[in-house]
C-alpha cells in the first residue's frame, strides 16, 4: 500500500489545508519543518520515511490566482529522486499536455477543476495521469458525466473528500467502496480524514491501493515504523 504525503501550495508557502475551506488556510506550523518552506518542509516530511511520492496541491492555481510554478520546479531540482503528483487546476488538454511535456511530475486531473468528461476520457491510458474525484459533503464536484462513467478512468484514481481533509474524522470508506466497485481493475487512493496507522491498516484489507495524507504525519499520529509496516503488508 502506497502512503503519500501532501503539501497545499499558496503564496509559494506550505499551508496547512482543514476541511476544504481554503480562505482560512495559514502558513504550516508543524515539528518537522523549521518553516513553511516548500524545501523545508518536504525535508521534514522524508524525515519521518523515505517516502517515493509527494502530491502538490497548487491551490493558487486552482483558483486561478497565479500559480507556485517555480516553487514546484525548484523542488523537482531540490529533490530529483521524488516522483510528484501535481493538481494545478488544469482544465484544458492543450494546458495539460505542455504540463506534462516539462517531465516536472505526474498530472492530477481535479474533477472539481473540470468543466466536462472529455478530458479525463482523452488522458485515460496515460500513466503520468491521475484523476481526482472531489467531493463536498455528499456532491460531487465535477461534471456528473465523469463520475457516471468509470472506464474512462485513469488506472489511479483519488478519492477527495475535501470535509475530512485535516480534520481527524477518518477516512470515507462509504465512497472509497463505492469507487472501488465502479473501478474494480483499477488503483483508488483515499484522501482526507486518514488519522493513524489503524485506519491505513482498514484501507488495506478494503482494497485501497494508497493513502494521501498530510496532518496524521505533522502531528506525529502517524510515525515511520507504522508506514513501514503498512508499506510491508502487514495490516
Amino acid at each position: 500500500m502506497d502512503v503519500i504525503p501532501v503539501i497545499d501550495l499558496k503564496g509559494g508557502v506550505v499551508v496547512r489545508a482543514r476541511m476544504g475551506e481554503r480562505a482560512s488556510y495559514r502558513p504550516i506550523e508543524s515539528p518537522l519543518s523549521p518553516t513553511s518552506a516548500p524545501r523545508d518542509v518536504v525535508r521534514g516530511l522524508l524525515s519521518v520515511h523515505p517516502f517515493a511520492t509527494v502530491y502538490i496541491a497548487d491551490l493558487d492555481a486552482i483558483e486561478r490566482a497565479g500559480d507556485n510554478d517555480t516553487t514546484i520546479r525548484q523542488l523537482r531540482e531540490q529533490f530529483p529522486h521524488l516522483q510528484f503528483w501535481v493538481d494545478r487546476g488544469i482544465a484544458d488538454r492543450g494546458s495539460a499536455e505542455e504540463w506534462l511535456n516539462t517531465g516536472v511530475g505526474h498530472l492530477v486531473l481535479g474533477s472539481e477543476s473540470l468543466a466536462e468528461a472529455a478530458l479525463a476520457r482523452h488522458f485515460a491510458t496515460d500513466s503520468r495521469v491521475i484523476l481526482s474525484l472531489d467531493f463536498r459533503g455528499a456532491a460531487f464536484q465535477g461534471p456528473a458525466a465523469l463520475l457516471a462513467q468509470p472506464d474512462d478512468w485513469p488506472e489511479r484514481v483519488i478519492v477527495m473528500t475535501l470535509a475530512r481533509v485535516g480534520s481527524g474524522a477518518g477516512p470515507d470508506l462509504e465512497r472509497l467502496a463505492a469507487v472501488r466497485a465502479a473501478a474494480p481493475t483499477g488503483k483508488i487512493y483515499a484522501a482526507g480524514g486518514v488519522r493513524d496507522v489503524d485506519d491505513l491498516s482498514t484501507l488495506q484489507r478494503a482494497g485501497i491501493a494508497g493513502a494521501l495524507v498530510a496532518t496524521s504525519l505533522h502531528d506525529g499520529r502517524l510515525a515511520g515504523r507504522d508506514i513501514a509496516k503498512i508499506r510491508n503488508g502487514v495490516s
